[in-house]
C-alpha cells in the first residue's frame, strides 16, 4: 500500500512567501541597526547640561534605554534567524508544514507570521 505525499504548498505560493519574507527580512535588518545604534552610540556626551541634581536622572534613565533597546535588538536578531529558517524550509518544500500535526499551516496565518512552524490548533494545544 503506497503512502500518501506529505502535504505541501506549490512552488508558486513558496515563492511569494519567500518574496514576503525577504522583505520582511530587510525590514527587519534595518530596525536592528537603528537599534544597535541607539545603544551603542551616545551622541549627547553629557555637557548641555551640568546641573548635578537632574545628572544622575538622566544617567539612569539613559541606562534603562539602552537596556530595553538592547532586548527589542535581541529579540529582532531571533526574528531574523526564525525568518532566515523559513527561507531554508521553503528550498526544501517543507514550509508551511506544521512540525507537530504534519498538516498544511493556514495561509492567512503565514501571511501574518510567516516564520511559523505550529498551526493554530497545535499552537492553542501549546
Amino acid at each position: 500500500m503506497a503512502t500518501a505525499p506529505a502535504p505541501h504548498y506549490s512552488d508558486k505560493d513558496l515563492e511569494v512567501f519567500r518574496l514576503l519574507i525577504l522583505e520582511k527580512i530587510a525590514k527587519a535588518e534595518t530596525d536592528l541597526l537603528l537599534l544597535r545604534e541607539q545603544f551603542t552610540n551616545n551622541l549627547n556626551n553629557g555637557t548641555e547640561d551640568t546641573s548635578p541634581v537632574f545628572k544622575s536622572f538622566e544617567e539612569g534613565s539613559e541606562t534603562m534605554s539602552k537596556e530595553a533597546n538592547a532586548q527589542l535588538a535581541s529579540r529582532q536578531e531571533k526574528f531574523i534567524r526564525d525568518l532566515r529558517a523559513a527561507l531554508l524550509r521553503i528550498e526544501n518544500k517543507t514550509y508551511g508544514v506544521c512540525r507537530v500535526t504534519g498538516q498544511l499551516i493556514a495561509i492567512d496565518r503565514l501571511r501574518l507570521v510567516p516564520h511559523a512552524t505550529l498551526s493554530m490548533d497545535a499552537k492553542k494545544k501549546q
